[in-house]
């Protein structure tokens, strides 16, 4: 283990995963909407967003899997130290971490059971960019309509139609989070919003 993967955890943990938390459930409940979230600094290509969301929902516990884009052994080592998260092939994953196309095909991660709709993968998309255009969100936690520049459509569609089966996702960009629960509705944008 290097000693790069010693440093860039939270310097005061309970308040900054406290912080990081609120920020992730935040934004699990209001689909769509952009929130900061800071505190870690982890190696790249992992963005500050993404670092603080491992920090503060993985551990010995949560099974995580990395893509082949984040799959690299600086990573590795930094989740094993900072959260002790075993690292897991995608169909045993409650957390999976990477960029859209490397997370692809979503089929190999777990939408739960009907017993268990609770027993399902949440993946963490790493994106250039987060910004309020795009996709046109509808469904619990949005008065009227958000929108989120979401990597594809048609996924998340098929994604919504499995309620209360499916995945959840957030995306991280810099140190913004969003959030797209299975039980949001999306279609294309009629007009972007500005």
């Amino acid at each position: 283990m290097q000693k790069q993967s010693l440093i860039g955890g939270f310097s005061d943990a309970p308040k900054q995963s406290a912080q990081a938390f609120r920020a992730a459930m935040n934004a699990m409940a209001r689909p769509g909407r952009l929130f900061e979230i800071t505190g870690a600094q982890p190696p790249v290509p992992l963005s500050v967003a993404g670092g603080a969301l491992v920090l503060t929902l993985a551990d010995t516990d949560t099974p995580l899997f990395l893509a082949p884009s984040h799959d690299v052994p600086e990573i590795r080592d930094w989740i094993a130290f900072h959260t002790g998260a075993p690292i897991v092939p995608a169909a045993e994953a409650m957390f999976a971490l990477g960029d859209w196309s490397a997370l692809q095909p979503l089929d190999q991660f777990a939408i739960g059971t009907s017993q268990y709709p609770d027993r399902s993968a949440t993946l963490i998309v790493e994106q250039p960019l987060l910004k309020n255009t795009g996709a046109a969100l509808s469904g619990p936690g949005i008065e009227h309509q958000h929108h989120l520049n979401l990597p594809d459509l048609q996924p998340f569609q098929n994604n919504a139609m499995l309620f209360p089966l499916g995945l959840d996702f957030y995306f991280t960009a810099g140190t913004q989070i969003a959030a797209l629960p299975r039980s949001t509705q999306v279609t294309p944008a009629l007009q972007e919003s500005v």
